[in-house]
């Protein structure tokens, strides 16, 4: 599928789910996506100790970028989470939001169209996806699960 193909999708999935931002992509779709436009950026809202303890996506260094949604270890939102963000993208860029299992990302799109960005994607799934029914994550869904590139803690 093109650049294009995969937005119109995730677009039409917002339009059928009724969702409040631009699109949901698959994690095969979001890899698609920042492999064909290095102008798409990967907007990864888990914590710096969920990065550093468990691992991030493998893609390139300009396209990956870390802006908490939720400080730790406080457990409290990131006040600053739409100043960092404009620190890093443009209202115009394609921004694709991760997290663990696809909840804060979501947010993260939600606010983010809210304050003028347009083009924002949540990656169904997240990194980790949701557990298991021995309590495990990377085992359901997910980007781990779907044998994308990443690196481990």
């Amino acid at each position: 599928m093109s650049t294009q193909d995969i937005l119109s999708a995730a677009t039409q999935r917002a339009v059928d789910a009724q969702l409040p931002y631009r699109g949901a992509v698959t994690p095969a779709e979001a890899l698609a996506l920042l492999e064909g436009d290095s102008r798409i950026k990967l907007v990864d809202v888990r914590t710096r100790a969920e990065r550093d303890w468990v691992g991030v996506v493998q893609i390139a260094p300009a396209q990956h970028l870390a802006v908490q949604w939720n400080l730790y270890p406080e457990g409290k939102p990131n006040p600053q989470f739409l100043e960092q963000l404009r620190e890093v993208t443009n209202p115009d860029d394609v921004l694709l939001f991760l997290c663990r299992s696809g909840v804060r990302s979501k947010h993260a799109a939600k606010l983010a169209t809210e304050h003028g960005y347009t083009h924002c994607f949540d990656i169904l799934e997240g990194f980790e996806g949701n557990k298991d029914a021995a309590g495990h994550r990377k085992t359901v869904e997910g980007w781990c699960k779907a044998g994308l590139p990443w690196v481990g803690a």
